[in-house]
């Protein structure tokens, strides 16, 4: 007990307590905020003094605040569909099958991580509205659903991490799979997935936090409300509520909680892929 409180043990707790103390005080104030009245919101009181749910109820339906949550479930779980399609082939090959130029291909590919993200808007931009090539399902993909889904679908950081997950496999499986007269289609998919299921859920949840928190590539392309997700709705729910803090507030609280539903059931497999990045194969 004396090691605990001793002066050498002491500070890097309670760097620690700071530490999640600056993290957890927005979310809190955030919550907080979300059950106050609207004075109580203004003078900024850290606890309401009475709860008032009513604040989520007026905001759900005020706004089209649910076709627009919707809309964000769609887009979100479209393009996680669409990043593991590319994602898992992308990363085996690079990880088990030898082809021409494949070191220098990917070595590239992780170079344009580098990157700016908002640099890469501008040809993507151009690319939808089909001015650099011709695109199907019409001319354009402005105000919709492919155009929000489409262009975000080859990540290549989730084929960074599959592909570094992938190699911890042993290769004696392969080996004992292609003896048995298996291809690499069949082995990826009875194989490599089974086997790589938390590194799956752990990039899946990351590439759907990306897409629901999408903001400025849906405020770029989107000059129609039929698709708006759930941040543009917020962004203009800003202007609608004006200085009513606990309306915005508990819009905020709604529109994180598909994230940490998602979170609360994948968490087992999250900690697990994180753990496993430590360890050799």
């Amino acid at each position: 007990m004396n090691k605990i409180f001793n002066t050498e043990t002491r500070i890097p707790y309670i760097i620690l307590f700071f530490i999640v103390l600056f993290s957890i005080y927005p979310f809190f104030y955030m919550i907080s905020t979300s059950f106050m009245t609207v004075g109580e919101a203004t003078n900024q009181y850290l606890f309401p003094k009475k709860i008032i749910i009513e604040n989520y109820f007026e905001v759900w339906k005020s706004n089209n605040f649910q076709e627009y949550t919707i809309n964000s479930l769609i887009i979100a779980f479209i393009t996680v569909a669409g990043i593991l399609f590319t994602s898992i082939p992308a990363a085996y090959s690079f990880a088990r099958i030898d082809f021409p130029f494949k070191n220098f291909i990917f070595y590239f590919l992780l170079i344009s991580l580098m990157i700016p993200e908002i640099i890469m808007l501008l040809p993507h931009l151009l690319i939808i509205r089909g001015e650099i090539i011709p695109l199907p399902f019409g001319p354009s993909w402005m105000n919709s659903l492919q155009g929000l889904t489409v262009p975000f679908m080859g990540n290549i950081f989730v084929i960074f991490l599959l592909r570094q997950y992938f190699k911890k496999i042993p290769k004696e499986l392969w080996e004992a799979a292609r003896m048995d007269g298996a291809s690499h289609f069949y082995f990826l998919y009875k194989v490599i997935i089974p086997l790589s299921l938390p590194i799956i859920v752990t990039v899946s949840l990351f590439s759907f936090i990306l897409a629901w928190n999408a903001f400025a590539w849906p405020l770029l392309i989107l000059t129609e409300d039929k698709w708006f997700p759930v941040t543009v709705s917020i962004y203009g729910f800003i202007r609608e509520v004006g200085p009513n803090f606990n309306l915005l507030m508990a819009a905020c609280v709604i529109s994180i909680l598909p994230i940490l539903v998602l979170y609360f059931f994948t968490q087992r497999l999250f900690l697990e892929s994180i753990s496993n990045f430590g360890l050799k194969g």
